[in-house]
Formats: structure tokens, sequence, C-alpha cells
């Protein structure tokens, strides 16, 4: 059985949303690349909406890696909003966790990224 993933993107206040819902793993972690990759521009505040992710393989730990670098690149910069116990557990034991700015409600994220001075 294949997992299906569908993401959503939308501009609040300045700061792109990008909701994922469905698992991230090594089928959905490319799609969802290339979608999202495609929103990093320069200067890019992102917050990557993840409350309808139940599961995330180490493929999409990676994609979180390679969103955040490019970003970074090109001096934008990235939240997660609402990960779930579960994968909070896996981020924190993998030391993923502290490479990002983490958020439960989505409106913490994306004031969060409007005070971000570039």
């Amino acid at each position: 059985m294949t997992e299906t993933m569908e993401i959503s993107t939308r501009t609040l206040d300045q700061v792109t949303v990008v909701e994922i819902n469905g698992n991230l793993d090594g089928t959905t972690a490319i799609m969802a690349e290339e979608i999202i990759g495609d929103h990093c521009q320069e200067g890019t505040r992102l917050v990557l909406d993840l409350r309808q992710v139940s599961y995330m393989s180490s493929m999409g730990l990676r994609l979180l890696l390679l969103i955040s670098r490019k970003l970074a690149d090109l001096h934008g910069c990235m939240a997660l909003v609402g990960l779930s116990d579960d994968l909070k557990e896996t981020m924190s034991i993998t030391g993923f966790l502290d490479h990002f700015a983490t958020y439960d409600a989505l409106e913490e994220g994306v004031s969060a990224l409007q005070q971000e001075k570039e």
C-alpha cells in the first residue's frame, strides 16, 4: 500500500506556510523536496506545518536539513510547527531537534519568523 501525501501552501503576513498532510518517507520526501524547494527564494521565511504528519523516516529528516540549509544559503529562515510527540522524540534522539526552531501553534511560528531580522 502506498501512502499518499498532500502539500498545500499559502502566505500569512509575508511568511510562506507549507502544510504537509501524510507521511514523510522515502517516496513522499522526494516529491515534497521539489514542491517546497520551489518556494525557497532569497529571504524566504518558511513555516513547515507538520500537524498532519504522523510518520517521518530518515528521508523526511534529510528533507528538513536540505530545506534548512538551502534557506540559510538564501538568507532565509524556517520554523517547524505542530510536531507530534513521536516526531519530537525521534528528532530529539537523533539530535535533529536542536537544529530547528519549533512551535506548537501555527500563529507562534509565523509570528516568530516575522520578527526574524536578516
